[in-house]
């Protein structure tokens, strides 16, 4: 089991229940799964981005990412239906938190003059959402084998109904935010 379920389970569950008055241990928010998206919009002129964003995102996630494509031909932007244009993964499971643990306590750090993630990135329903701009922060990326830095976008959805509950849930998980 991952190391970051088990704190969840022993430690989180029943402070989260004492802090906002669940009557079952089921209604505590948890994590339901983590989005982890690159846009390449350059990759229509050149198709190797593609494929160095689906390794580097393989390589982070730790499964396959599915490639997107355009569901509309946009003239101005050079753009054909079908053309790959990103790439995504989603986490579920053991692999979620594995994923979790490794952002919070490795990856994040690692950013330069890095105060804090912002709280206010919530969607209104507990969700949480996170852009990166540079893929290097990641410790499984060679640096020597990038040839282009790409950003992300990582969704990390809960079972929170409000973002109170959410913030209380990531910060229990170890999500650095900054101090308002």
């Amino acid at each position: 089991m991952a190391r970051l379920k088990e704190t969840y389970i022993k430690k989180i569950v029943p402070a989260m229940t004492k802090e906002f008055g669940y009557s079952n241990p089921m209604a505590v928010p948890k994590v339901q799964k983590i989005s982890v998206n690159i846009g390449l919009g350059e990759a229509t002129g050149n198709s190797k981005l593609m494929d160095g964003a689906v390794n580097e995102l393989s390589l982070i996630a730790g499964q396959r990412p599915v490639i997107n494509k355009a569901r509309k031909s946009i003239a101005a932007f050079k753009l054909r239906e079908g053309m790959a244009i990103g790439c995504s993964v989603t986490l579920r499971g053991d692999r979620m938190y594995e994923f979790l643990d490794r952002l919070v306590s490795v990856t994040l750090p690692r950013v330069r003059d890095f105060r804090g993630v912002s709280s206010k990135s919530f969607d209104g329903r507990g969700n949480y959402t996170l852009g990166i701009k540079d893929q290097l922060i990641f410790p499984e990326i060679d640096y020597n084998k990038v040839e282009k830095t790409k950003g992300m976008n990582i969704c990390i959805t809960t079972t929170a109904k409000t973002d109170a509950e959410g913030l209380a849930l990531l910060k229990h998980l170890g999500m650095p935010f900054r101090a308002q």
